[in-house]
């Protein structure tokens, strides 16, 4: 199960990386983001034009935020350090530069590893979870079925014992009515030697 892991993060991770050059452009459609062209460092100026002051350099592949349009071939701009100034149109790209690609799978690289390091440790955690769950589960399923076999016999009992009652109540009853007739009997010929008796005197 580890090696299925290992291997479902790893084929996770070259698939990022095989579409991230794709990818980066989408995520750049933002008008306002911009970078510095690859192979260079450009300057900044405090102005739209090469007679303002430098206020300095700007390497490639720095994300840019524009804050202007286009004036005399420059765009003011914020980089990533929040200076602000004006930087040659000519240098900067809406597509993030090779600088900016490896940067950013440098990142989500390192993201994966620490998730991949992490799915490592936890992972016997997991397995000793599921054996305990496993485990719990077959308990449960034992008392069930003691349970189960326990209200069984109990209602067998239940019809026994309602057998054996009606038998006795059919018993009893059998035994009152002999005895309601023996005494019927008796008191008739009581009754009729009663009257003989009378019937001489």
């Amino acid at each position: 199960m580890l090696k299925h892991c290992l291997f479902g993060l790893l084929l996770t991770a070259t698939t990022f990386m095989s579409h991230a050059e794709e990818a980066q452009p989408a995520n750049s459609t933002n008008a306002n983001i911009a970078y510095i062209i690859d192979n260079l460092y450009t300057f900044m100026r405090s102005g739209a034009g090469k007679n303002y002051r430098l206020l300095g350099s700007v390497d490639a592949g720095t994300q840019l935020t524009l804050l202007s349009s286009e004036e005399n071939g420059f765009i003011k701009v914020k980089d990533d350090k929040d200076r602000e100034g004006w930087v040659e149109a000519k240098f900067i790209s809406q597509t993030a530069g090779l600088h900016q690609q490896y940067k950013t799978l440098s990142s989500e690289m390192s993201t994966m590893q620490e998730k991949l390091r992490q799915a490592q440790i936890e992972l016997p955690q997991l397995q000793e979870q599921t054996q305990t769950l496993t485990d719990q589960n077959q308990q449960l399923s034992a008392q069930i079925t003691k349970l189960k076999t326990t209200l069984e016999q109990e209602r067998v009992q239940k019809q026994a014992a309602s057998s054996k009652e009606k038998r006795q109540l059919l018993t009893y009853g059998g035994a009152i009515a002999f005895l309601g007739l023996f005494l019927g009997i008796i008191l008739t010929i009581v009754l009729s030697r009663r009257k003989r008796y009378e019937g001489w005197a």
